[in-house]
């Protein structure tokens, strides 16, 4: 078993310990190391996907695998029909399916999981989250937890191709209690500077820290197209999750452009890509997720997909200025004004076991350390 010094989130070199012990093992393929992020693992599709009637949690003593196909008060079970995906399969939009990932867990019991979607897919509106037996909680996975994988998705804006092997969410483990107080996480801004208004850093009266770190929206628009955003389109062809700078912007989504006012009216169950005002840095003993922000109320969401690796915005020694973080914001119920610069988003910040041998950023093949209004990696950048 993995021995940790303290509490912290597994770093690379932990992780690949952790699938060398078998504590992460795979029985139809290898765990590759391209699948070792930072401090994170990617996890992948399996082969069958199963269209759901409904979505549910396994919180009864049933596995996961019983509860598919048990009958419920009507005679029928959850699934629906099964597919085979080996070879690629399309996923509806609207529509639920449970896909079993092809990695499965033996953690030692002073270690637990969590769970998030991959950029990628916040960006393109799936809802994807992974549940495990016996567990009433999405995307947490308990101390010790000892079994397969499942992973829940329905896409919401695109009917979308998916194919075994691919990477939808990404695992990160942790042992013990490893989130940043509010006064620690002051002390790490006045160490390392942890927002950007660009090129100048927020000084420590101007930053917003309340159970995590707040960041703003901006509406202001980039300088030479005065796009703030898109907004996806209602009607569009199947995007192809293998392809990469394939499809066009504007067969999928509508560019919003700035108003003199600084606000924009989010229309209900519309989905939205925006980006921060402020540009984040996380240096590399520190890993950060940016959770739903919902106002009172509950009629906006914000990101999907919040977790940043060690280095992001970042690098290695500091050599980042910051990065923006692309928001995946839905509203509900009623239309919803913002304006820019208003409170949008939350980050909590989680100190690493250890220092990651590796950073996130262009050499580890990273996709958005210097992105700043940025579609999903299968959309043509011009």
């Amino acid at each position: 078993m993995i021995r940790l010094n303290e509490c912290g989130v597994f770093s690379c070199q932990m992780l690949k310990k952790a699938i060398a012990k078998k504590q992460i093992s795979s029985k139809s393929a290898p765990v590759g190391d391209d699948q070792v992020q930072p401090a994170s693992l990617d996890l992948r599709l399996g082969k069958t996907a199963y269209r759901l009637v409904s979505s549910f949690l396994p919180e009864s003593d049933d596995s996961i695998e019983d509860m598919l196909y048990t009958p419920d008060a009507y005679g029928s079970g959850l699934v629906m029909y099964e597919m085979d995906i080996s070879n690629g399969g399309i996923l509806e939009k609207g529509h639920v399916y449970l896909i079993p990932l092809m990695e499965e867990l033996n953690l030692p019991k002073d270690a637990a999981g969590r769970a998030n979607p991959k950029s990628t897919t916040g960006r393109l509106d799936i809802f994807a989250r992974v549940l495990t037996d016996r567990n009433p909680r999405f995307d947490d996975i308990a101390a010790g937890y000892r079994g397969r994988l499942f992973l829940e998705v329905m896409p919401r804006s695109f009917t979308i191709s998916v194919k075994e092997g691919l990477s939808l969410v990404q695992l990160r483990l942790m042992n013990g209690e490893c989130a940043l107080t509010d006064s620690k996480l002051r002390s790490l801004h006045k160490d390392s500077r942890l927002l950007y208004n660009g090129d100048a850093h927020l000084s420590d009266s101007e930053i917003k820290i309340s159970k995590g770190l707040f960041m703003s929206v901006d509406l202001s628009g980039d300088l030479n197209t005065g796009i703030v955003g898109y907004k996806s389109k209602r009607n569009s062809h199947v995007v192809d999750l293998m392809k990469r700078n394939h499809y066009n912007i504007s067969d999928f989504w509508e560019p919003i452009h700035k108003n003199s006012k600084g606000t924009l009216i989010l229309e209900p169950e519309e989905f939205y890509i925006l980006s921060s005002k402020e540009k984040i840095r996380v240096p590399p003993k520190y890993a950060a997720e940016m959770v739903a922000f919902e106002a009172g109320s509950g009629e906006l969401r914000t990101h999907y997909a919040g977790f940043f690796d060690p280095g992001f915005g970042y690098g290695l020694k500091g050599e980042v200025k910051g990065t923006k973080a692309v928001l995946e914001v839905r509203a509900h119920d009623v239309p919803f004004m913002i304006a820019d610069g208003q409170t949008f988003c939350k980050l909590f910040f989680e100190r690493m076991a250890e220092v990651p041998e590796k950073v996130y950023g262009p050499k580890i093949g990273s996709s958005y350390q210097y992105q700043g209004i940025t579609l999903s990696k299968q959309f043509k950048n011009s």
